[in-house]
């Protein structure tokens, strides 16, 4: 294999294709199974304060990404996804923009790796980086979503082949894809209560963690910081205050 066929023949040539493509229900499925990993890695890091599973899991996505680059034959997830789905019909999708969006997620592991693996230097805002990357695998997994895609249609200006999900090829959305006037009202009523809700509790539940109390400062304004900070500073007077007077009542 030359380098020329290295860059533009990735993934497989399947008659009725003009270009190269990868299934994308094997590439949905080890989206999948990377998610499950992380977010259980993710739990079990705060609940039990166990670094070395972080550190495992972050070494085996920049090696799997690592692998991803070069062929997604040789992927351990893309493996695994094989598997789950090989009685499925494949989906096949354009193997260049796919390969964009891997190499995006091993930029994304890269720094992680030296992070978090290499060495434990732990932030919010790296931590935040982990939150990013399990965010896409989520978008691919459950909805088909490739921001990589995306991002690789804006750098290279053509309109790629194959998308997942057939975004490319979709003009005119299906009656079944539109939305009635109570569909669309149940939608947004829908939408507006889980971010009502989250909101909600980040702002009034008290944090735990440094984790719970950055997202809690972050959905509240400087003036309800302050506002806390104040009802905070009355509760705590009170209570000494109160103490001193239990005291002098004793004296007398």
């Amino acid at each position: 294999m030359n380098f020329k066929s290295f860059l533009v023949d990735y993934g497989e040539r399947v008659p009725g294709y003009g270009v190269t493509v990868i299934n994308e229900r094997e590439a949905k499925a080890a989206a999948g199974i990377l998610f499950g990993l992380g977010l259980m890695v993710f739990f079990v890091g705060i609940g039990y304060n166990h670094v070395i599973v972080a550190r495992v899991y972050l070494a085996f996505l920049f090696i799997d990404f690592s692998a991803r680059v070069i062929s997604p034959k040789y992927s351990p997830s893309m493996l695994l996804g094989k598997f789950a789905v090989r009685n499925q019909k494949p989906e096949y999708v354009g193997g260049l923009q796919k390969r964009f969006a891997w190499m995006l997620g091993w930029i994304i592991s890269l720094p992680m790796m030296y992070w978090f693996v290499l060495q434990w230097d732990i932030t919010f805002y790296k931590v935040m980086i982990c939150a990013l990357c399990l965010s896409l695998m989520f978008l691919e997994a459950s909805f088909s979503i490739c921001v990589g895609c995306m991002i690789y249609k804006m750098f290279t200006g053509a309109d790629p082949a194959h998308c997942p999900g057939g975004v490319c090829e979709i003009k005119v959305k299906e009656p079944i894809q539109r939305f009635n006037p109570l569909q669309a009202i149940i939608a947004i009523v829908t939408a507006g209560a889980l971010i009502t809700g989250i909101y909600l509790f980040l702002a009034k539940t008290e944090s735990k963690t440094f984790f719970g109390e950055f997202l809690h400062d972050l959905v509240l304004s400087d003036a309800q910081l302050q506002e806390e900070k104040d009802l905070l500073f009355e509760k705590q007077a009170a209570s000494e205050f109160g103490d001193d007077d239990e005291e002098d009542d004793e004296d007398y």
